[in-house]
């Protein structure tokens, strides 16, 4: 199992544990977050980039993947606003591998592991395309106005999904 941690930043030399933004999650106790590589795609955005992500599993149904996936070969797909693109073509990311052996899964659906000990990478990668690292991965990449509309689809879909920072994505005019 690989696991990697995706920033704007590049000169990480140390991930120290910090207690969990999100207040659903226990806040005791400080944590360094990794992803699988499953789900590394659905972090090859900007930071604050709001985003609807999902993935086949041995759970999906058929019908959810022909209505949703033009690329017959693909089973990843984020959706992003077309404001973000400019944003998405300019940004630079580091991905920091660690050694897994100190990580626990956290949340099996969006890949998540976390640490509860200061972790040193053992590798760097740097990205400056994304949209070509996206396409690395066999993932179908969309744009659309709003997210509001997929993300429910998609909630309501056989896929393993994940929504990103949705605290961001644009409000439709009507509301």
């Amino acid at each position: 199992m690989r696991l990697f941690h995706v920033s704007e930043e590049s000169d990480i030399k140390i991930f120290h544990p910090i207690k969990p933004y999100r207040k659903d999650l226990a806040q005791e106790e400080g944590l360094v977050w990794a992803l699988c590589e499953r789900t590394l795609p659905n972090f090859l955005t900007p930071r604050n980039c709001p985003r609807v992500t999902f993935h086949v599993s041995k759970d999906t149904k058929q019908k959810d993947i022909n209505k949703y996936f033009k690329n017959k070969s693909s089973e990843h797909a984020v959706y992003v606003e077309k404001d973000w693109l400019e944003r998405i073509d300019q940004t630079t990311l580091t991905i920091y591998e660690f050694d897994p052996k100190n990580f626990v899964i956290q949340d099996e659906m969006a890949g998540y592991y976390v640490s509860t000990q200061s972790e040193v990478p053992i590798k760097t990668y740097t990205v400056t395309n994304l949209r070509k690292a996206l396409k690395a991965f066999d993932v179908e990449f969309h744009t659309v106005d709003y997210l509001w509309d997929i993300m429910e689809q998609i909630q309501q879909s056989s896929f393993n999904w994940s929504m990103c920072r949705m605290g961001f994505a644009k409000k439709k005019h009507s509301e």
